[in-house]
């Protein structure tokens, strides 16, 4: 027992005692808490980072924020001088003066109005819309001249008229479509009767002159000869009323050729007239000149031509 080595006791010479207050003591401990809370941090990124590396055994690529301070971030790009100048507007500021009108804050639309444009905008589709076809052929509407189903139903609703687009092209002296010029002087109707829907049906067609011009009023040819044969009795009585106008016209015409020949004529004649009237030469006379006889004369300053006169 006497051989066995004891540990010496420590040495108090170079140890200090230190004297901490329970504050420093919670310091120190709250300062290692949050650096071994680093170190777990730093270590499971580190994990982390291992366990996303490539199949080249790369860390993949990332995208580097404008904000961040590396050195590899995006620097932002310098405005081109030549683009010239421009002003920062704060749009949070900005009015909206609604383009210099005069337009009601405060105005709402009335639904009621909303209700009605959607009503017409559906009855406008609606109107367009071809009708169904019925497996009953009997109950299908027909050509009134090949019998056959594919009728053109704008010719149905406007001119009430039952007719295909083969026979209505094979057949321009039935169903062709005339303009109301045509018809007024073609077949010498006129306006009031054009005018009349239930007499003279008609449609409209956009202007292919300008579109800002009223739009083309069409009739159907069959309809416009049936109206003009009972107005003027036959077509015998259309061509010789038709004649007759036109003889009119033509002495209209000749009439007022005539009228503007001879206002030509007497122009003419006083301009002639008035010329030579121009070209006459007016004699000045000078002063009297005294003679021995108590008759004196006068003399043009121009030609010389003298005349005789008494001094009184």
């Amino acid at each position: 027992m006497a051989d066995r080595p004891t540990t010496p006791p420590p040495s108090t010479s170079n140890v200090q005692q230190l004297s901490l207050t329970p504050d420093q003591v919670k310091r120190i401990e709250l300062n290692r808490l949050k650096a071994k809370a680093r170190q777990r941090a730093l270590d499971a990124a580190a994990s982390s980072s291992a366990s996303k590396l490539n199949v080249n055994n790369k860390r993949p690529l990332e995208v580097v924020s404008a904000d961040s301070k590396s050195p590899t971030a995006p620097k932002p790009l310098k405005r081109d001088s030549r683009l010239g100048k421009y002003f920062d507007y704060d749009l949070s500021k900005m009015i909206n003066s609604k383009g210099g009108f005069l337009v009601d804050e405060g105005k709402e639309v009335d639904e009621n109005e909303r209700a009605k444009q959607r009503q017409r905008e559906r009855e406008r589709a609606m109107a367009n819309i071809e009708p169904p076809l019925f497996l009953d052929n009997s109950m299908n509407p027909k050509c009134n001249e090949c019998q056959s189903l594919d009728i053109d139903h704008s010719f149905k609703k406007v001119f009430h008229v039952l007719v295909c687009h083969k026979c209505k092209q094979d057949k321009p002296e039935k169903y062709s479509l005339l303009t109301k010029t045509e018809c007024k002087q073609d077949y010498l109707l006129t306006d009031p009767e054009l005018r009349d829907e239930e007499l003279m049906p008609h449609m409209l067609k956009a202007n292919p002159h300008h579109s800002t011009f009223s739009n083309m009023m069409l009739y159907l040819r069959m309809h416009v000869e049936d109206f003009a044969w009972k107005k003027w009795g036959s077509p015998e009585a259309l061509d010789a009323e038709w004649e007759k106008r036109e003889n009119e016209k033509k002495k209209k015409r000749g009439k007022k050729f005539e009228e503007g020949l001879r206002d030509l004529r007497r122009r003419t004649k006083e301009t002639v007239w008035q010329r030579r009237r121009d070209a006459e030469h007016q004699h000045t006379y000078g002063l009297a000149e005294a003679g021995d006889d108590g008759v004196g004369t006068q003399r043009c300053t121009e030609c010389g031509f003298e005349i005789e006169v008494e001094e009184l």
